[in-house]
């Protein structure tokens, strides 16, 4: 009993303190929108080299992203001789799983990569909270499929998202290289399990 006592206090102080830990202040304004421009344009085809590690396993290619109308978009990853090693389509929060290799064709795997394209995708997540710290550095905080996520934005320009439990990083976000609401790189890493995701514009 006493131990279920100190989980509960320890959960209770430990859940969302990361603004806190680093050094967020609360901002009591008017809700602004967390906005990802990254793949909001229909007239456009985002075509990245990949690299997917996990685990031992190593998988290079050609990720393409096309947003086909409001909330929809295909994710496809290809060898560079074509062949075809997933094909997502997301539409609103509804992941469709078109295609997908034997290799990765595992829950932990597939959950993390429906979780890793929704979260670079999705462009106008609901703001919980907004924080903010010297420097000109915004805060946002969202929650979208049971998960906690900050979005971090420099000169109003989104760099990085932070997927959080109990404080804790879980997984990493981050955009780098924008030009023109496009960005030319994207890594994305989770902090617990040996899966990394390099896109690189071409």
């Amino acid at each position: 009993m006493r131990y279920l006592v100190i989980s509960l206090v320890f959960l209770l102080f430990s859940c969302g303190s990361y603004p806190k830990k680093n050094d967020y202040k609360k901002v009591e304004r008017p809700a602004v929108e967390i906005i990802n421009p990254y793949f909001s344009d229909m007239e456009k085809d985002y075509i990245y080299k990949a690299k997917i590690n996990f685990r031992q396993k190593s998988f290079g290619g050609i990720f393409i992203v096309k947003k086909l109308e409001k909330d929809h978009h295909r994710v496809v990853f290809t060898t560079e001789m074509g062949n075809k090693i997933l094909d997502f389509s997301f539409i609103g929060n509804h992941v469709e799983v078109n295609y997908i290799v034997e290799e990765i064709n595992k829950k932990i795997v597939m959950d993390l990569l429906k979780q890793d394209f929704f979260v670079v995708i999705h462009e106008t997540p609901r703001m919980l909270q907004q924080f903010s710290k010297p420097g000109d550095t915004t805060l946002l905080k969202t929650e979208f499929n049971k998960n906690t996520y900050f979005y971090i934005y420099h000169d109003n320009r989104l760099n990085k998202v932070i997927r959080t439990k109990n404080a804790k990083e879980k997984s990493v976000y981050i955009f780098s290289q924008v030009e023109d609401n496009s960005a030319n790189e994207i890594d994305i890493t989770h902090k617990k399990i040996k899966l990394n995701i390099h896109l690189k514009s071409i």
